[in-house]
């Protein structure tokens, strides 16, 4: 299953400005904020975790929240995504891949999901 999410990212440096830490709580958790260091990379991992969602095919809502995802980066840099054990049950995740960019005024993310479900296996006719 596939997602991509994109974000503006004086979007997330409004946020940022108007609520301050608060704004980054909402999504991130306390180790997450901490990789952060602009309002850049908040929105490459806004994007990220959206982009998620949409792979799931639930959005950020009551069956995968913002606090399921979990960003994290290689010793390289790389970003890694990391599931709640919810998640990783409820949709019979396999494995998950995860690539962000930035360019210009915007951050970008695609995130790949494998499952071991055969609901989300391709349909014949």
């Amino acid at each position: 299953m596939l997602g991509i999410d994109i974000i503006k990212i004086s979007r997330m440096a409004s946020l940022m400005e108007h609520f301050g830490e608060k704004a980054l709580q909402r999504f991130l958790c306390d180790e997450e904020i901490k990789n952060i260091k602009n309002s850049t990379n908040a929105a490459g991992y806004w994007a990220a975790k959206e982009a998620l969602s949409k792979a799931l095919g639930t959005g950020i809502g009551k069956d995968c929240s913002f606090h399921d995802i979990k960003i994290y980066k290689t010793p390289k840099g790389a970003p890694k995504v990391a599931l709640s054990s919810k998640l990783i049950q409820n949709f019979n995740i396999t494995d998950a891949a995860l690539s962000i960019t930035h360019d210009g005024e915007y951050a970008i993310a695609v995130v790949t999901i494998t499952t071991s479900s055969p609901a989300n296996k391709i349909q014949e006719f």
